[in-house]
């Protein structure tokens, strides 16, 4: 019997000069061989085609020439380039007298045109050879790119297009959209009154997307390669660039292409190249500072980035915009689309993005230069109580709202010289200034996302315990703290929220975010009902305030209400929306970061890991390549869990205790880090083996269960839970989820006595090992309702498949079970489900046992598990076969380090640093870390040299 069926290849080399076909332009190609039937018929014209670069305007002119070309049609085809507009009538003399059938006359014509003061003959020789032309049959000409023309060739088309407008000639001619230069604008006000037919590109759908995708790639795609291919917005060029940049991290599987590692970082795009490569050097510099700034930036700030006065940078910018690489928004720059922004950032050294970044945190020429004092306690004081202790004078007011204005351009992508300038502004900002509370509820956020909580933290309480503050300043430096206090409390962050919320006589907008706020801390918390009220509630206020913000959020609590009530594909639409919400919006404007990170969850919890995982690492990329470290903080903990649950246990380990290194000890431990980072910690210890860590984060599931948060408590009893069945006691593992499958339904999390579905089938063998037979049973109730409850979803089919055959102690639901797991991305869940089967088979004919038992063998060593691994070895001897402990990735030469840490040790033998080791090998630094730690340990060695000196004497073979 096979246990798994699944068919893998990686992509082939494209063929040289294949073309994928034309998608989604039926109608326009329909149009266009209805107006050259009408050519046929004699009936000339004018086509415009119009769209944004990349739509797909050449390759429609191109389609049409073609079509042209089949019923026997004479075409002449030309074409603007940026780099000729010296050339008068360029384009349209090459098109005309170029090819292999050029116009009558080509010699005269162009010496026509390259003879001084011969211009208006050259108009009529090409008016009278085009009608002589035409007389022996209907005539194509195409002109691409108009918005490049020079201004003659402009005056020739109009003029020919309407002198020879009753002769069968139709004119087929592209312009980009948007801003485009007057004499252009002209021309085509002037063809649109004499008639011209006009075809809008539009961007393409979903459906054509994932046919173009399957074009290109092969296959057709899975939802998580779709998601991705989506982020070209329906524009074809940057979708087939888009998807040529990850043929090489696709494969296919069962005919359906996938990225099982997730979409590689942000590569170069060839057409984005090409226009940067066209630029002038002050023009591709500026384009380069605004990538690395990142979100949409004023004049001014590129201009103090690149050291340049403001006015000096009107050609650069006016030159960045005819490229259509930056649009206007409002009084700000931003790139025309977000895969460009990458794309351009791509290409810079990380070096220089970081310097880049790094700049912008430099003080302005005319302020002062020292480093910026952190506000305590004393941030309060009157001026001169200020200055006796020490503080700055008092400074313009000009100075500090310059500082202000400074901080929030650079929120979205630089937050650590946002904060710097943040500060400044305060500092210069008196005591007793009516802007100071407002100064103080900016700031806050910003030391939070860039690392400094606890003096985040201490200057919200300051303000808030001097008192003399309005209800609106109160309102919203509580606001801030219930932001702040999210990772690490959530109770904190609902009794913030909520007593600001209470405040009288508040603007609406700053009552919806504190109700959002407090709807988010009472979901995180666990306590449903009351965050479905109280979301309810800030529906109306966000929507009366028409604050997208808080909708993202408040979208976001939906999705978790969904997910309490087992509806997860409404709780994954919810926070899809929620996501794409927040992403449109940027990160600077988001409540916290709720959405994306519970959008990667849920993909995890639903079987959607890979989507998850991409999820997680670009978040990481992002937020450590823009100096966010509390955000990094809470990616790598919810990549810990992600990776947990693929079975990457090293990895798993490694990002927790990358997180737990970051950690801002003054606030304590963390509620994030509990049910993210702790968690793995256990489960990880657990399947290793490790007796010794697991013990230690069993002290910590003991204080999680004294938590204000009923879902900390939850985490803490099933953590403890756990510990009890891993050491044997299944009696005390049943007391420790008492106060969890005894709690009222309203207030019980989800899966009660359940962290994940995937533990369904754990919670039943630990309760029928106890004898708690109907605990079992009521976890197979559950498991098998939330499979009805959501059909779509096999990962919860095979979880309920392998609890109902636990429970019955019956074959076929444990057999159904490992059918259904291989479509899984769960292979922990896989091995355990392969386990209880052969267990099963054993009691009976042991030799059918052993192809399960194999299965699942390899599969825990695999992972890592080597205390699964063990039992499964155990239960194979029993069988009658011996498996020796798998050195499956070690090596001979290194039999006591996985191939992991194998590479890394090679590389740091070579001298580079561990930061040197993570570029190397694609891995941060924690996971460069965590496993040179591990390394030294095996190896009992406690320095790079003594490392280096190992390396040596094994690879010469002493």
């Amino acid at each position: 019997m096979s246990v798994h069926r699944v068919t893998t290849r990686t992509l082939p080399e494209e063929p040289e000069g294949v073309r994928t076909p034309l998608r989604g332009r039926d109608a326009e190609l329909a149009f266009i061989e209805a107006r050259l039937d009408a050519l046929d018929r004699g009936e000339g014209g004018i086509i415009r085609v119009e769209g944004p670069v990349g739509i797909g305007r050449s390759r429609i002119l191109a389609e049409a020439a073609a079509a042209a070309g089949r019923r026997g049609t004479r075409v002449f085809e030309g074409a603007a380039d940026p780099d000729e507009q010296f050339v008068p009538l360029g384009p349209l003399l090459d098109g005309l007298l170029s090819g292999e059938e050029p116009l009558p006359g080509a010699i005269r014509l162009r010496d026509l045109a390259t003879t001084p003061g011969q211009r208006f003959w050259l108009l009529q020789e090409l008016g009278d050879r085009l009608r002589e032309t035409a007389r022996n049959g209907p005539l194509l000409v195409v002109l691409d790119d108009l918005q490049w023309c020079d201004d003659l060739t402009l005056l020739t088309f109009n003029t020919l297009a309407a002198g020879l407008s009753s002769h069968p000639i139709l004119w087929l001619v592209a312009v980009r959209g948007g801003s485009v230069p007057s004499g252009v604008r002209t021309t085509l006000d002037r063809i649109r009154r004499a008639g011209a037919h006009e075809l809008a590109l539009g961007a393409l759908d979903d459906e054509v997307t994932a046919r173009i995708t399957e074009d290109v790639l092969g296959a057709a795609p899975d939802h998580d390669l779709l998601r991705v291919a989506r982020r070209a917005e329906g524009v074809p060029q940057l979708l087939v660039e888009l998807l040529g940049s990850l043929r090489e991290a696709v494969t296919i599987e069962n005919g359906t292409a996938r990225l099982p590692a997730g979409p590689p970082a942000p590569r170069r795009l060839p057409s984005v190249v090409r226009r940067l490569d066209q630029l002038s050097d002050e023009a591709r510099e500026l384009v380069h500072t605004a990538a690395a700034v990142g979100a949409p930036v004023t004049v001014a700030l590129l201009a103090e980035l690149l050291g340049r006065p403001s006015a000096a940078l009107i050609t650069a910018v006016r030159e960045a915009l005819d490229a259509d690489l930056l649009t206007e928004s409002g009084d700000r720059l931003a790139f025309r689309h977000d895969l460009i922004r990458e794309a351009v950032e791509a290409g810079l050294p990380l070096p220089l993005r970081q310097a880049l970044r790094g700049h912008a945190a430099e003080p302005p020429p005319g302020t002062v230069s020292s480093p910026v004092e952190r506000p305590g306690p004393s941030a309060g004081r009157a001026p001169a109580e200020a200055a006796e202790a020490g503080g700055a004078r008092p400074r313009d007011v000009t100075e500090a709202d310059r500082l202000r204005t400074a901080a929030a351009d650079l929120a979205a992508t630089a937050p650590g010289p946002a904060a710097e300038r943040s500060l400044k502004a305060l500092e210069l900002t008196t005591a007793d200034a009516p802007e100071r509370p407002r100064v103080i509820a900016e700031t806050i956020p910003l030391l939070w996302q860039t690392g400094r909580a606890a003096q985040a933290r201490e200057l919200g309480a300051s303000a808030l315990a001097a008192g003399g503050l309005g209800p609106e300043d109160e309102a919203r430096i509580r606001l801030a703290l219930a932001r702040l206090a999210v990772p690490f409390d959530f109770s904190e962050a609902a009794r913030q929220a909520r007593a600001g919320a209470a405040l009288p006589g508040i603007p609406v907008d700053v009552r919806g975010r504190l109700l959002a706020m407090l709807a988010v801390g009472l979901s995180m918390a666990g306590e449903h009902t009351a965050a479905e009220q109280v979301a309810a509630e800030a529906w109306d206020t966000a929507a009366a305030a028409g604050d997208r913000s808080a909708e993202a959020t408040l979208t976001t609590v939906r999705s978790a209400v969904s997910f309490h009530r087992m509806d997860l594909g409404e709780a994954f639409r919810q926070a899809e929306r929620a996501a794409a919400l927040a992403d449109a919006l940027g990160v600077s404007t988001s409540l916290w970061v709720p959405e994306a990170l519970w959008h990667a969850l849920l993909s995890n919890t639903t079987g959607r890991s890979a989507e998850a995982l991409a999820a997680a690492e670009d978040g990481i990329r992002i937020t450590r390549e823009q100096g966010r470290i509390a955000a990094t903080r809470m990616w790598l903990m919810t990549r810990s869990r992600v990776l947990l649950e693929a079975g990457r246990l090293t990895e798993a380990r490694a990002d927790a205790e990358a997180a737990s290194e970051t950690a801002d000890d003054d606030l304590g431990p963390g509620n994030l880090a509990d049910v993210t980072g702790r968690y793995v910690m256990m489960r990880v210890a657990l399947h290793t083996d490790d007796r010794r860590t697991a013990r230690a984060y069993a002290a910590e599931a003991r204080r999680m269960r004294g938590d204000r948060a009923p879902v900390v408590r939850h985490f803490g009893s099933w953590m403890l839970a756990l510990m009890a069945d891993f050491e044997g006691r299944p009696d005390r593992a049943m007391a420790e989820l008492d106060e969890v499958m005894t709690s009222p339904a309203a207030d019980r999390p989800a899966y009660a006595g359940l962290v994940d579905p995937a533990d369904a089938p754990v919670l039943v063998r630990l309760a029928l090992r106890a004898g708690a037979h109907e605990r079992a049973a009521q976890a197979v109730t559950l498991a098998e309702r939330l499979a009805v409850l959501n059909p779509d979803l096999t990962f919860l089919a095979a979880t309920a498949a392998h609890a109902r055959g636990l429970l019955d102690n019956d074959l076929a639901p444990l057999v159904r079970a490992v059918r259904l797991y291989e479509d899984c991305p769960r292979p922990l869940a896989r091995a355990s489900a392969l386990e209880d089967a052969g267990r099963k088979l054993a009691a009976t004919r042991k030799p059918d046992a052993v192809p399960y038992f194999d299965t699942a063998l390899a599969l825990y060593a695999r992972a890592g598990a080597e205390r699964d691994a063990a039992r499964v070895r155990g239960r194979l001897r029993a069988a009658g076969v011996r498996r020796r402990p798998s050195t499956a990735g070690l090596s001979d030469a290194w039999p006591e380090l996985t191939a992991a840490e194998i590479r890394v040790v090679r590389h740091v033998a070579r001298g580079l640093t561990n930061r040197q080791v993570a570029e190397h090998l694609s891995l941060s630094p924690h996971t460069v870390s965590s496993h040179l730690r591990r390394a030294f340990t095996k190896l009992d060695i406690t320095s790079r040299v003594e490392l280096t000196r190992l390396v040596r004497r094994r690879d010469s073979g002493e």
